[in-house]
Formats: C-alpha cells, sequence, structure tokens
C-alpha cells in the first residue's frame, strides 16, 4: 500500500553479511505532504539493530536519512534467510513541531487519527567468502604438492607464502655470516696451530728421516685439506 505522507527508500532493507562483523544500510524518509510528519521506527529484533534517529519529524517537502546498524553475528543464519522485519509508522502533526514533540501517544490509534504504516524486511547480502583453510594431506603427500594438485591454494595464500620466505631471506644471510666468520676464525687457529708444530718438526730433523718425512707429509696435507675448506665456505 502507498503511503500518503512518506515515500521510504529503499524497499527492503539489505545488509552486507560478514561473520563477527556490523552492517549498515540507509533509509530515506521523503515528506510528500505540505505538513509536518512525525515517523517512528519499530522492528521485531530491536536488540539486532540500532536505529539513529528511530523517532523524528520531516518537514514538508523535505527528507530525512535514517541508518540502521546491524550487530555482529557469530554465525550466518541458515540460508542466509532472516525473518526480522521492521514498520515505520508516521503520522501528521502540528506545523513548528520538533523531535521533542514526538511522544507515544501520537502513535496511539484513536479513532479519526490516521496512522500510516509501512513494513520492510532485511535480506542479508553474502559478501566474498574467505578462502577454505586447505585439508591436511594424506599421509605420504607432502603439503606443497597436495595443495597445488587439489587447487586450493589462494593468491592471498600465495602472498602469505612470500611474505614469510622475504622474511627469513633478510634474516638468514646475518646469521650464516656469523657462522662462517666463527668457522673461519676456528679453521684460522687450527692452521696456525699446525704451523707451529710442523717447525717443531723441522728442528727435530735430525731424527730419523723417515719419520719426519711421514709426518711432514701428513702436515701438509692437511694444511691443504683446511685451505680447501676455507675456500669453500667463503
Amino acid at each position: 500500500m502507498a503511503s500518503a505522507l512518506l515515500e521510504i527508500q529503499p524497499s527492503e532493507l539489505s545488509f552486507p553479511f560478514e561473520v563477527k562483523k556490523q552492517s549498515t544500510c540507509t533509509m530515506q524518509f521523503t515528506n510528500k505532504s505540505d505538513q509536518f510528519v512525525a515517523f517512528k521506527v519499530k522492528t521485531t529484533n530491536p536488540k539486532q539493530y540500532c536505529v539513529r534517529p528511530n523517532i523524528g519529524i520531516v518537514q514538508p517537502r523535505s527528507t530525512c536519512d535514517v541508518t540502521v546498524t546491524m550487530q555482529a553475528q557469530k554465525e550466518a543464519p541458515l540460508d542466509m534467510h532472516c525473518k526480522d522485519k521492521f514498520l515505520i509508522q508516521s503520522v501528521v502533526t502540528k506545523d513548528g513541531s520538533t523531535t521533542k514533540d514526538v511522544t507515544a501517544e501520537l502513535f496511539s490509534k484513536e479513532p479519526g487519527k490516521v496512522i500510516e504504516e509501512c513494513k520492510l524486511r532485511v535480506v542479508y547480502v553474502p559478501t566474498n567468502h574467505p578462502s577454505p583453510v586447505p585439508e591436511e594431506p594424506e599421509e605420504g603427500t607432502s603439503p606443497r604438492s597436495s595443495n597445488v594438485e587439489n587447487g586450493n591454494r589462494t593468491p592471498a595464500m600465495f602472498d602469505s607464502v612470500s611474505n614469510s620466505f622475504d622474511e627469513r631471506s633478510k634474516e638468514d644471510p646475518k646469521v650464516r655470516i656469523i657462522k662462517l666468520t666463527e668457522e673461519r676464525t676456528y679453521v684460522l687457529q687450527q692452521n696456525e696451530k699446525l704451523r707451529q708444530e710442523l717447525e717443531l718438526l723441522r728442528k727435530k730433523r735430525t731424527k730419523s728421516s723417515s719419520g719426519f718425512s711421514f709426518k711432514f707429509l701428513l702436515v701438509v696435507g692437511l694444511l691443504g685439506a683446511l685451505a680447501g675448506y676455507i675456500m669453500r665456505r667463503t
């Protein structure tokens, strides 16, 4: 039934729905008459919604915006269906009225008083669903191959993996340099120790020449191995 006093837009309240997040929509009341019109907004589920303003005055040939906020919900309703409804009541009031003049008695139904009513239903509009969490791979299957084969890897998940890799790539070289420095220091110390032993062996070469030759070759071989190790690590 069309209202002779207020034109109400939209014809239904559509809320973008996302679990654990508030959602808002706006109604606009247009006074089509030359009289002051008082309005009052009611709902079948007052704990779920916040209406600002829920009462007011719309001056002749003017409009008024009303914001409805739906509180966050812990889970989505079955089939995204909502049974909540809103009722907008409007009635002619005296000229010059303000919101302070809007009382409950103004909307009481009495003989000869015309109170127009408009009912609006609530509709949930699904937003983009979050990326599904990939299932754990079966035994013997690597997580990477399982995700790729099942097509569960989304761009957002790839971004997450990339960010983690970037963080590791920034930290690991520093740790690696510290470890290599420590290893290099240790190898140089061992190298110096072997050089000292070699010098002692040279001083004792008056002993058995065969024994000296064997030890000399052994030390030289160790020095060569250490030098090669240092070159490879650096």
